[in-house]
């Protein structure tokens, strides 16, 4: 969206913020609420002012009343109040932890204490358009695959519901002779069919129950801990992991984040608690005067040639660019390996897809056959 001087001289006044207050009304699971997408938006638009030479208070004032959500207005419009009330722009940000995350508050204030705000702006935004990539990446390879597992069982009801019945009336007859299979879709096909709304809620009884189960944090740590012990889940999980903290880790070591700030935002970018754990050891480390290869060192979930690396950016006091060099050859390497899994999921899902239509088939075809020789 281009940007014309004169939007740079809209009035400083506060937005109405009458319509915000108004959506407030709602309950909280329908009210519109900004993510990343918002996020980056917002921050290239602000790094894109502060280059043109306008004021912090004046950029974000111009973002509000550009804003069209009511939401975000909300939240420009007590950033820029909050920056008037003499505030650092770090500790505005605090106030709006949803939309700014801890990564995103410390790199801030370390880009306050060093003057160059604006092109941590950029780097944050380059940031999230690179977790973006990946999440997209990952989506991409399980879509297709997807799409097929759900293809193949509506075929295969529609099958057993609207085909299978009209020779299951026949079938009857020469019970005692149908095949195993033949006997197993007639019954499934009764239940389908009878017995719908009882099948219909015990899958959502089980459903509950499994997102209860889910719910509570022993399960979630030991679902975390299985994702780091399969033989062949564990590498994809390790690189997803390895690729969000060094990247955080990285940038924020560069830009004078201190070492315990960046390990405690860190904490939020892993949804896992086995890796939660090893930041844990790795700030007792710090706390301890030891440095951070050591830990790394140490630590199972660590692939060798990732702690080759960090030792080496230690020895030579580059371990914030060796970092990000480490997390853009993981994210390759992963993007590679999720492309190759996807290409091996979609022969294997249709090869299951026909072997299932293939056994309706014979089952349907098999006591024709039995009939038919019976009459001649």
């Amino acid at each position: 969206m281009a940007l014309e001087w004169d939007d740079f001289e809209l009035d400083d006044r506060p937005a109405n913020t009458g319509a915000a207050q108004a959506a407030l009304v709602l309950p909280p699971w329908l009210q519109w609420r900004p993510g990343t997408p918002e996020r980056m938006l917002l921050t290239e638009r602000l790094a894109l002012l502060l280059d043109t030479g306008v004021s912090l208070h004046r950029a974000l004032c111009v973002l509000r009343d550009q804003a069209e959500r009511p939401q975000l207005r909300a939240i420009l419009d007590e950033l820029a109040h909050d920056i008037v009330a003499g505030q650092r722009f770090s500790e505005a940000l605090l106030k709006h932890p949803a939309l700014f995350p801890p990564t995103y508050t410390n790199l801030v204030g370390a880009s306050e204490q060093g003057g160059f705000l604006s092109q941590v702006l950029q780097q944050l935004v380059e940031m999230d358009e690179q977790q973006q990539r990946l999440r997209n990446t990952m989506i991409g390879a399980l879509a297709y695959p997807g799409f097929l597992a759900v293809f193949s069982t509506l075929v295969v009801i529609f099958i057993l519901t609207a085909v299978f019945p009209r020779f299951s009336v026949m079938f009857k007859g020469i019970y005692d002779q149908l095949p195993l299979t033949t006997k197993i879709l007639m019954a499934v096909s009764d239940l389908l069919i009878h017995h719908w709304a009882l099948l219909a809620g015990g899958v959502a009884l089980a459903a509950a129950g499994a997102a209860a189960t889910l719910m509570r944090p022993a399960t979630r740590h030991r679902l975390d801990r299985l994702k780091l012990r399969l033989p062949f889940v564990r590498h994809i999980f390790v690189k997803i992991y390895l690729t969000r903290l060094l990247r955080v880790m990285g940038v924020s070591l560069e830009r004078g984040v201190t070492i315990l700030a960046t390990l405690g935002a860190c904490r939020n970018v892993i949804p896992n608690a086995e890796f939660r754990q090893f930041l844990g050891e790795v700030e007792v480390g710090v706390t301890e005067g030891n440095g951070i290869a050591a830990v790394f060192r140490a630590s199972p979930l660590i692939p060798a040639s990732v702690k080759q690396m960090i030792d080496t950016g230690e020895e030579t006091g580059e371990v914030g660019p060796v970092m990000r060099r480490v997390a853009d050859f993981y994210e390759r390497d992963l993007t590679r390996q999720l492309n190759q899994l996807a290409k091996m999921a979609e022969p294997a899902m249709l090869m299951i897809m026909g072997v299932l239509v293939g056994t309706i088939v014979t089952s349907i075809i098999l006591p024709i056959f039995k009939m038919s020789r019976a009459v001649h």
